[in-house]
């Protein structure tokens, strides 16, 4: 199969797609990889990397005019979606219940997408956002300490205190992989930390492997309302898979909290669950304030850490790319967990979440593949 790696364009997207050892594999494999010319240089991969791996360099054009198989990293731009067809296959993250251009760009293409965010596994895992939800929640401690610092016009906190002063508390809405990885870092930085879940298996679990340093709470209005006026930060991590993401915390909870207090939405590439980040941001514009308390909406975090995110991803992509090369889309009808991958196929919206966000018909992926 002909594979296209292009350059990412994203804000600041510095990631890309497929590492050298990656190309290696599908290239051993009998596959021909077009790789865009500087594609890995954010993530410190050379174009001589990529040919000693056995790629082709080329343009933009050429990568998407030659492969039957896209792999991104990010969603496709406005400015890409011209390269959009019906006899190409796209792999990436999609989160296109949040975005419904792109949704109407994938659909009128009749492009088949497949979204690593819904592969599942065989113990009904996310493999492939796993690796970049590791990423941003351990990133969105870093973020919150910076904004908390007063030059960003946060409270002037250290997160973990010193000997003799309070710690800073920090509130984590979810339990998954990115409250949990966000967790562990703050508490090795000395703050007072609380995961709010409604899954009492999950905080069970938490609180086993912490050994009671990371404190729950069921998460409903009261509890968290009591929580928030006290936080000084909020980091959101709530995840429905390829759904658009609740609204957990309302506007009028952010504006009980302490003036120059932080939130970070690591959900917001799916919606946000907090209602005051009613935009997404950019790493070169990161924050906002609203009501007194600093904002941050970045829709690709591990973006700004390219190189541990790159390798992360595509140890995980791997396995699954090579499957998709080798067998095209007859391989979803091998594998439950890659069909559930499967997005947009033959004009329309094959997974659930998405068409409930974006209220469109829904179509069985098993009776169009």
């Amino acid at each position: 199969m002909k594979i296209g790696i292009p350059k990412e364009i994203k804000n600041n997207e510095n990631r890309v797609s497929c590492t050298p050892a990656g190309v290696f594999a599908l290239c051993k494999a009998g596959h021909t990889v077009y790789v865009e010319t500087s594609a890995g240089i954010g993530s410190g991969f050379e174009d001589e990397e990529y040919l000693e791996a056995g790629a082709k360099i080329v343009s933009v054009d050429e990568v998407f005019a030659n492969a039957e198989l896209i792999v991104k990293v990010k969603e496709y731009l406005p400015s890409e979606y011209h390269y959009l067809r019906e006899d190409q296959m796209v792999f990436t993250y999609l989160h296109i219940a949040n975005n419904a251009d792109f949704a109407k760009a994938l659909l009128d293409s009749n492009t088949t997408s497949i979204a690593y965010e819904t592969v599942r596994d065989a113990n009904g895992g996310l493999p492939l956002l796993t690796p970049m939800s590791e990423v941003a929640g351990r990133m969105a401690v870093q973020v919150g300490a910076t904004m908390l610092q007063k030059n960003n016009n946060g409270r002037g906190l250290l997160l973990g205190g010193v000997p003799g002063v309070f710690p800073a508390e920090v509130v984590i809405i979810g339990g998954g992989t990115v409250g949990l990885n966000a967790a562990k870092i703050a508490c090795g930085l000395g703050a007072i930390v609380t995961i709010f879940d409604i899954n009492a298996s999950r905080m069970g679990y938490i609180d086993d492997i912490s050994g009671g340093t990371i404190h729950t709470a069921y998460n409903n209005e009261y509890n968290l309302r009591r929580a928030l006026k006290t936080a000084d930060l909020v980091i959101g991590a709530v995840l429905v898979p390829g759904a658009k993401t609740p609204k957990i915390i309302t506007e009028d909870m952010v504006q009980t909290m302490k003036k120059g207090s932080a939130i970070v939405d690591v959900a917001i590439d799916q919606g946000g669950c907090i209602e005051t980040m009613d935009h997404t941001t950019t790493h070169d514009d990161p924050y906002f304030e609203r009501f007194g308390v600093m904002h941050y909406s970045v829709a690709n975090m591990p973006g700004a850490v390219p190189r541990t995110s790159t390798m992360a991803l595509s140890n995980a992509t791997l396995p699954y790319l090579l499957k998709l090369a080798d067998k095209g889309i007859a391989a979803l009808k091998e594998d439950e967990g890659l069909l559930s991958g499967l997005n947009t196929c033959k004009g329309k919206i094959t997974f659930k979440g998405v068409s409930e966000a974006l209220d469109l018909p829904y179509a069985d992926p098993k009776e169009l593949i």
